[in-house]
């Protein structure tokens, strides 16, 4: 758990460092740094998404339709947006997303930094074989994102860290269950990590003020299409 740990240090010092910043920063510079972090999203969406050209595009379709369906059924994106709401309750005292972008800060960071191959080979990695060096590398890139992230979105980027925790956390822990599946160039990797770079795209409109396409309800496509890629190998 050691490059785990170092993930969520260095994405609460960013996230400090981008507050201390962008209290200081005009509105206009605010949104400045906003859109210029959505268009930076938008690269790293379509690199991830362009995985499908390793693998098979309709499993990242399948994925993505079946994934926005059950996040639908589930409404996630209402309850990721209550989670964000009860923090800022909690801890300034007010509540409702009109009056903060924690919410938005918590979710978009955690998209950010729990999606692509390696908040998925990093984990697995450490656990099966105590090597953390991809997992360093991935705080440092989450490091200097997380300061742009809070420096226009506020302090509930540090929400993420606990995120970052428990999803990177159970992939070392659980490493040798997946040791065999998510391997470096397989179909069910690649088509997560390109569901992933679509949903990291969607999350790009909503940053720079083109559509708010909901983002959180296409989580399950995480789950979705790798699941059906794996089942597309047995056949």
């Amino acid at each position: 758990m050691t490059g785990t740990l170092v993930n969520v240090g260095a994405i609460l010092l960013g996230t400090l460092i981008g507050e201390l910043v962008g209290g200081r920063l005009t509105l206009d510079l605010q949104t400045r740094v906003l859109h210029g972090l959505g268009l930076v999203v938008l690269v790293i969406g379509i690199d991830n998404a362009l995985a499908w050209r390793d693998t098979n595009a309709l499993f990242v379709l399948g994925g993505v339709l079946l994934g926005g369906l059950a996040g639908e059924a589930l409404h996630i994106e209402d309850r990721l947006q209550a989670v964000g709401d009860l923090a800022q309750a909690r801890l300034q005292r007010r509540g409702g997303a009109e009056d903060s972008t924690v919410s938005e800060g918590f979710f978009t960071a955690s998209l950010v930094f729990c999606v692509g191959a390696l908040a998925v080979v990093g984990p697995i990695q450490e656990g099966l074989t105590g090597n953390h060096d991809t997992l360093f590398t991935k705080a440092l890139l989450d490091g200097f994102a997380s300061v742009a992230l809070a420096a226009s979105l506020g302090w509930g980027v540090a929400l993420s860290a606990i995120s970052v925790l428990i999803y990177q956390g159970a992939l070392t822990l659980g490493a040798g269950l997946f040791d065999t599946i998510l391997t470096p160039g397989s179909d069910a990797l690649l088509s997560m990590t390109s569901a992933g770079g679509v949903l990291i795209i969607g999350l790009s409109l909503k940053l720079l003020d083109i559509q708010d396409v909901k983002v959180g309800n296409f989580l399950p496509a995480l789950i979705f299409a790798p699941a059906i890629a794996g089942i597309a190998s047995i056949f």
